[in-house]
């Protein structure tokens, strides 16, 4: 009988070589396992080969066989994650004073839409402390400036490990996070940027933007890099404006595809949907 705790998620990336599908394919095959679901991607002018499998292991003869997949791994020179699909991603969710890409997470989360688990809500700022005890979610206030940035960052970053993190959504955090930082949590931090990357980088976009007069604002999920708002870019939308609107109308559009942008970008990450290759995504269907 087919359970959430047969199914999990493979991603594999390597060199492309002829005959990977039908090599992945045929150890499954072999073990008893059903591959219900597929989706691979040849990068030609890298000659990369990428592949995202769905797998029930219901029927498996041997469900260790995860030594049996290292070794085929490394006949083709490959690198691979597994994750069971039943298995929700413990995330930790930093705020400052904004509220709507906060709310966003957890409605969605609380209603079954994203395979996730708010361990811990972390800020700047107290503003926001009676929303995390609304949804019963631990919340630290972790005040950062020049003087104890370090300091607080460690602190942080004690939180992230007592609670077993595996992955950190910035929701409006106000902050730049450190190179120590960063590396701890490669290609498992999400930001949201409130303009259409790469344009307007850094701070206050919607302003530059309404100078600039543009017809067309967006927001940007990505992951964080040391490289400010140039990280790997997850998911974008972009929504049309016209010379009648304000700076505030502007900002009130925006907040809309901030919210609803990050959102998806979670929603691919907990799905393990997203592979990270030099400095780019590949989201898998």
């Amino acid at each position: 009988m087919n359970s959430d705790n047969n199914i999990f998620t493979v991603i594999l990336s390597c060199p492309d070589r002829i005959g990977l599908v039908a090599k992945i394919s045929q150890f499954f095959y072999q073990r008893e396992m059903n591959i219900t679901d597929l989706d691979e991607h040849v990068d030609k002018e890298n000659k990369m080969f990428f592949i995202r499998l769905e797998i029930d292991r219901s029927g498996a003869k041997n469900k260790n066989f995860k030594k049996d997949f290292d070794n085929l791994a490394l006949s083709v020179n490959a690198n691979w994650t597994m994750k069971k699909n039943s298995e929700k991603v413990k995330l930790a969710v930093f705020v400052s004073k904004q509220v709507h890409c906060l709310h966003e997470i957890l409605w969605l989360t609380k209603i079954g839409e994203l395979n996730a688990d708010i361990k811990v809500i972390i800020s700047n700022h107290e503003d926001l402390r009676k929303i995390a005890e609304e949804y019963e979610i631990p919340f630290y206030h972790l005040a950062v400036n020049e003087q104890n940035k370090i300091e607080q960052e460690n602190a942080q970053l004690r939180i992230l490990k007592d609670n077993k993190v595996e992955g950190i959504v910035l929701a409006r955090y106000m902050q730049i996070l450190s190179s120590k930082f960063v590396k701890k949590f490669e290609n498992k931090i999400i930001n949201i940027h409130h303009s259409f990357l790469p344009a307007f980088k850094g701070a206050d976009p919607y302003r530059k933007a309404f100078e600039r007069g543009v017809k067309l604002i967006g927001a940007t999920s990505h992951f964080v890099t040391e490289s400010l708002d140039d990280g790997p870019i997850i998911e974008q939308e972009v929504t049309r404006i016209t010379h009648k609107d304000s700076l505030f109308s502007l900002k009130r559009k925006g907040k809309d595809l901030e919210r609803k942008v990050l959102a998806r970008a979670v929603y691919l990450f907990a799905e393990n949907k997203i592979l990270s290759y030099e400095n780019k995504t590949i989201i898998f269907d």
